[in-house]
């Protein structure tokens, strides 16, 4: 049983960052890690063994990736300007303490220390498209160079019995997106970075979540990766179904099914690098 309260522990914080909500707040930069262990149910000195064994799996990501000399030289022809600010929107594999964002920021600092490249993991577990377009104004107000944008997951998730309308219509989801880019360019010097949402393993979904859960199914999930192809235009774009195989590759998923797993987020992060680093020399 305690095994078991451990790993529901991990998982929470692995997912779950109240900071980036309570952040706003009055005193929200004062947030010490003894006000958030609380939220998980555990002490400050386990959240944060927790939170750095998370970092540390993501830093080893890089460290493996930074040891094939092409993929090296790619990270330092990445479009980063030296102090640029680097923005990653989106969800759950966004937020994720180990993904594929973090693995980026790490083969930066790992490569480039001395340009100071700062990164600002903006993912929230849960956002769908709607609830993104509601917060990016605060997210421009980090000034960014780069806006990596990586959403639709949950748009497609549906009531699981019976599963009749999605979180978000594929017509809301078309009109949220072309809204983010179109704020984005309008309010901000910011260039865009898309990627669409990976694939589902659907046999894993149903099996996985409760009964009262949502659910997904690769049909919706293919029909938002359209939607976010056509808003991308000529911005880079990371196709994560091309990157993931259809079927997916079972070990870039997690047990659920729907989330990267630590092969998944490092093999997200891979691609982005060799899209990313051919935008300035065609």
């Amino acid at each position: 049983m305690e095994g078991l309260r451990r790993a529901e522990i991990e998982e929470a914080i692995r997912y779950h960052h109240p900071e980036k909500t309570l952040a706003t707040l009055p005193g929200g930069s004062e947030i010490r890690d003894e006000m958030l262990a609380p939220f998980f149910g555990t002490d400050a000195g386990t959240y944060r063994e927790i939170r750095d064994a998370f970092a540390e799996r993501a830093r080893q990501c890089a460290r493996e990736l930074l040891e094939n000399v092409r993929f090296a030289r790619l990270v330092d022809e990445l479009p980063f300007e030296p102090g640029a600010t680097v923005v990653g929107l989106g969800d759950s594999i966004t937020d994720d303490y180990q993904s594929w964002f973090e693995i980026l920021r790490h083969l930066l600092a790992g490569r480039r220390p001395g340009d100071e490249i700062r990164f600002v993991n903006a993912g929230i577990s849960g956002d769908t498209t709607s609830r993104l377009l509601g917060r990016v104004l605060d997210v421009l107000e980090e000034k960014p160079d780069w806006l990596i944008v990586l959403i639709g997951t949950n748009d497609a998730a549906f009531v699981r019995d019976p599963p009749t309308k999605p979180l978000v219509s594929p017509e809301e989801t078309a009109k949220n997106l072309r809204a983010l880019r179109d704020l984005t360019e309008a309010r901000s010097n910011a260039r865009l970075a898309w990627m669409t949402p990976p694939p589902a393993i659907e046999a894993r979904v149903n099996e996985d979540a409760p009964p009262a859960g949502p659910t997904w199914r690769n049909v919706e999930l293919t029909e938002i990766a359209g939607l976010v192809r056509e808003v991308a235009g000529e911005a880079p774009l990371v196709d994560l179904w091309e990157t993931f195989g259809d079927p997916a590759e079972p070990e870039f998923l997690l047990q659920d099914g729907l989330h990267p797993s630590l092969a998944g987020q490092k093999a997200i992060a891979a691609v982005f690098v060799e899209r990313l680093s051919r935008e300035d020399s065609g």
